[in-house]
């Protein structure tokens, strides 16, 4: 059996993050935000994309903020939402798959997660 330690994510971390996702519009929300890049979307626009409005919305965006994913920030009179933690979504991918086929005694197929 192979033996891995995970430093780069911690299990808490991991979790608390899956946990933000386990909603179908949060994850809706996240991709639609991943989608829009860097520059984000205003609260009115990512509402339309993703019709989820008003306070289920905004109950969403702070699970995703309070979880490090995504940013909220005012700008004039809007609030411009914006995914940040791209190196975080990358990090839960890798979480999942470091210890891939460690307990198998087959040896896997080179599934390209490194």
């Amino acid at each position: 059996m192979k033996t891995f330690i995970d430093t780069e994510l911690a299990l808490e971390v991991a979790a608390s993050c899956f946990a933000a996702l386990g909603s179908e519009q949060r994850l809706l929300v996240l991709k639609t935000l991943v989608r829009a890049g860097p520059s984000g979307l205003s609260i009115g626009q990512l509402g339309e994309r993703t019709a989820v409005t008003g306070s289920t919305l905004t109950h969403h965006m702070k699970i995703l903020t309070q979880s490090g994913l995504v940013e909220q920030k005012k700008e004039g009179r809007s609030i411009i939402c914006a995914a940040i933690a791209y190196d975080k979504v990358q990090d839960l991918s890798r979480f999942l798959l470091n210890e891939c086929c460690a307990d198998s005694v087959i040896p896997c197929e080179d599934h390209s997660h490194g």
